[in-house]
């Protein structure tokens, strides 16, 4: 120890640069803008891989329903935009503005009466406006027409679904069995639907639209399907043990070749009626509270799901 203590301190002047050694020009000053550059080049690398121009990731709508849905999703997604964007250059600017440039404290303000007004109307009028819109485009997508051109009874069960025409043909698939739904394509289908079992979940992708299969109760809507084409469906309710396997398809098609393969498979069915799939067997129409003669113009049907309990 007693050789530490002959040690003195070291004038870090003679290590040290040299107060006189001038700095780098400009060094400290690219430093933030490197920063922010390198910031804005991550964020817009985020927006960009995280929508899809000018659709936003969403179906564009295969009904006229659905193009409204759309319409509403483009609004409200440009709305969180510009929202996010102007929040975001805000903080920026509070960042860079009033980042610390020495050791003494900055000037204290308070009460901007502008300020808390501006800030205070508008996200009150913001959300008034998305409010109108979507109470606008709800009463679109649930509005029903008065003389739909055709009804179609349609029935979830575990783990399938059930179509049922007007002239009596049925349409019953499940699991690997896809059932699919013809229906004419520019004109107004009325649709009711309801569960034989449990709660599942009507869901068309390219419809923009979901509508829960309720047991015991009718739930009742319009689809206006606008081009010819097959659109996958399937269950959106975690049912039970081959909820993923539950799938259907919606068939698109001239009137004309509607009404043609309605005929056809209405006399076909007839002549074979063991061509009918079958319902599973413990799914029981009269005894699960479902009517197949049940025409759907009563006014126990309505498109909120006004109740109707069968035998």
């Amino acid at each position: 120890m007693a050789g530490f203590a002959s040690v003195t301190a070291v004038d870090s002047s003679l290590t040290g640069p040299s107060s006189s050694t001038p700095k780098k020009p400009g060094h400290s000053a690219k430093r933030p803008r490197r920063r922010l550059a390198l910031g804005g080049v991550i964020l817009g690398a985020l927006l960009l891989t995280g929508c899809q121009l000018p659709s936003f990731g969403a179906y564009r709508g295969s009904t006229s329903q659905a193009q409204s849905t759309f319409k509403l999703w483009q609004g409200f997604f440009l709305a969180g935009l510009v929202v996010g964007g102007v929040v975001l250059l805000l903080i920026l600017w509070a960042v860079i503005r009033y980042r610390r440039r020495s050791e003494e404290i900055p000037r204290q303000t308070q009460y901007h009466t502008l300020t808390e007004v501006i800030y205070t109307v508008t996200p009150i009028l913001t959300v008034i406006g998305l409010f109108v819109a979507t109470v606008v485009v709800e009463n679109q997508v649930t509005a029903v027409s008065p003389n739909p051109y055709t009804t179609i009874h349609v029935y979830a069960f575990q783990w399938g679904w059930e179509f049922q025409y007007d002239n009596g043909v049925k349409i019953i698939g499940q699991t690997t069995d896809a059932p699919t739904m013809v229906i004419p394509t520019e004109e107004t289908v009325r649709l009711y639907l309801r569960s034989y079992d449990v709660l599942h979940g009507f869901y068309v992708p390219e419809f923009n639209f979901s509508r829960y299969a309720s047991p015991g109760y009718w739930t009742s809507f319009d689809l206006n399907v606008l081009h010819n084409g097959v659109y996958r469906g399937q269950c959106t309710q975690l049912c039970g043990l081959y909820h993923s396997l539950m799938f259907f398809n919606v068939r698109s098609v001239s009137a004309p070749a509607y009404q043609s393969w309605l005929r056809a498979e209405g006399t076909f069915q007839r002549n074979h009626p063991n061509s009918i799939g079958q319902l599973p067997a413990g799914v029981h129409p009269n005894v699960n509270g479902s009517v197949p003669s049940y025409s759907g113009n009563s006014s126990n049907t309505g498109n909120t799901g006004g109740a109707y309990y069968g035998d």
